[in-house]
């Protein structure tokens, strides 16, 4: 049966920490590059898809047809209900 040295433990937690930094170094390089790509993509994606509805709903549509759009459908929002008064409070000296 082995026992734990105390060199054995510094030299363990010194490679614990020197780990943790030179993750920290990486992130600060890599990560801001990492997330632009990933936005970047995204928006990509969005506007790739934004096309093909574009094109699906011009696809759609015959030449000399008119299209018209009924809006009444659309739920308007609720108005706040208004409850109690407003009070003015003035100041006595």
């Amino acid at each position: 049966m082995q026992e734990a040295s105390f060199t054995g433990f510094i030299r363990t937690l010194f490679i614990i920490i020197s780990f943790y930094y030179i993750f920290r170094f990486l992130a600060k390089l890599f990560l801001p590059v990492l997330v632009k790509k990933v936005v970047e993509k995204a928006g990509e994606n969005l506007h790739q898809q934004q096309q093909r509805q574009y094109q699906d709903s011009w696809q759609n549509t015959r030449e000399g047809e008119t299209s018209i759009y009924n809006t009444q459908n659309v739920k308007k929002p609720r108005e706040t209900k208004k409850v109690g008064d407003y009070v003015d409070y003035e100041e006595i000296d």
